[in-house]
């Protein structure tokens, strides 16, 4: 859910003008799963921006006091999270602990790093989300440790249906600074994409899986 629109086409131009996100509608990328995607997305690639790395922060905070107040702790996703988390973090004075894919083999076995105290409120932050599985994950990582997860905000989202219905499943709030559609919107506006182009972004992210270039 996208909380401010003119935020969202910010976020946007913002991730396209750092390329962060590259569209590529006619040479595609390959993902880790195998997909062909006329989309890349790497936000960690934020961190080397202070001013964009800023301007993330700051709208985070201010959305998650304007939907939650002030939680008693921000968690983030690890690994690609655990940057801007602690960012997000130090801006609203707040105690940060980030969630593992899975416990460690060794050592105290932690999934959870940092201090997390049974009942405690939680916003989750995460860079990215795709299917939704792995930051979800870390949700329920923080639920079993006996959170109060308020939700989870991310730079960008894909939208796709998969991930809303694993959400609504969870019952769990996402919201994003930014999403495809508002991508799209403003790439055509600036003249990134052109319509053609956009056609092909839009006709992918309907069967992702089976499309083909």
């Amino acid at each position: 859910m996208i909380l401010n629109k003119e935020t969202a086409k910010k976020t946007a131009e913002l991730l396209l003008q750092i390329k962060a996100i590259k569209l590529e509608p006619q040479q595609p990328f390959t993902w880790a799963s195998g997909w062909k995607s006329p989309i890349y997305c790497d936000n960690r690639i934020i961190l080397s921006y202070p001013v964009i790395r800023n301007y993330v922060r700051e709208n985070f905070a201010k959305q998650i006091e304007e939907k939650y107040g002030k939680p008693d702790v921000i968690a983030a996703v690890a690994t690609g999270a655990i940057g801007i988390g602690m960012l997000v973090a130090e801006y609203l004075s707040l105690p940060f602990a980030y969630v593992r894919p899975e416990p460690k083999g060794h050592g105290r076995q932690n999934q959870i790093e940092g201090n997390l105290e049974e009942g405690q409120t939680v916003v989750v932050i995460e860079d990215l989300i795709s299917t939704g599985n792995s930051s979800l994950n870390a949700v329920k990582a923080l639920k079993e440790a006996g959170a109060n997860v308020k939700g989870m905000f991310a730079i960008f989202t894909y939208g796709f249906d998969t991930s809303v219905e694993n959400f609504k499943d969870l019952e769990i709030e996402l919201h994003t600074l930014s999403d495809y559609e508002n991508l799209i919107e403003t790439a055509q506006n600036t003249n990134y994409i052109n319509t053609e182009e956009a056609g092909i972004l839009r006709k992918w992210r309907e069967d992702p899986a089976n499309w083909k270039p």
